[in-house]
């Protein structure tokens, strides 16, 4: 086996595959990526209180498009984004709005009673309040002097 050194600002092999693999993908591809290539929807999970909320980013998606649910310590956020047809003579030079099914699933940090999860949609935003269980909240102990 060789050894060969190092310099600085030298590529490694897989930094010049990676490079490679992105020139041949920019080369071909028609300047779409596809919609589930991206995570979607963008969200937050926070811990207020009793509470966990996820507020995900879905605009221009109903509620009615919308399938959420609680699986085994993890958030379902399924659904479908409609975009009208904007005529069949639009010539696109850049789509960043995408349509589509999308499915996003994350690992909640603790136990929720899944029988209390709400949701809720306002101005484009998801928000889902996730009650923790009754055995994921603190207790306080009392200690007993001798």
């Amino acid at each position: 086996m060789a050894i060969v050194r190092w310099q600085q600002g030298e590529l490694s092999e897989f930094d010049r595959l990676r490079q490679e693999m992105d020139r041949l993908r920019n080369l071909f591809s028609s300047g779409q990526e596809p919609f589930l290539s991206r995570v979607y929807p963008a969200l937050n999970l926070t811990e207020e209180g009793d509470n966990f909320l996820v507020r995900a980013e879905l605009p221009g998606v109903k509620g009615e498009n919308l399938d959420v649910s609680v699986v085994e310590g993890q958030l379902v956020i399924r659904g479908e984004r409609k975009i009208e047809a904007e005529g069949k003579e639009t010539n696109y030079h850049r789509r960043g709005r995408e349509a589509g099914f999308f499915r996003r699933t994350i690992g909640l940090p603790s136990k929720i009673a899944p029988n209390k999860v709400s949701a809720s949609m306002k101005n484009g935003v998801l928000t889902i309040t996730l009650p923790k269980s009754e055995e994921a909240k603190p207790r306080k102990i009392a200690v007993k002097s001798t």
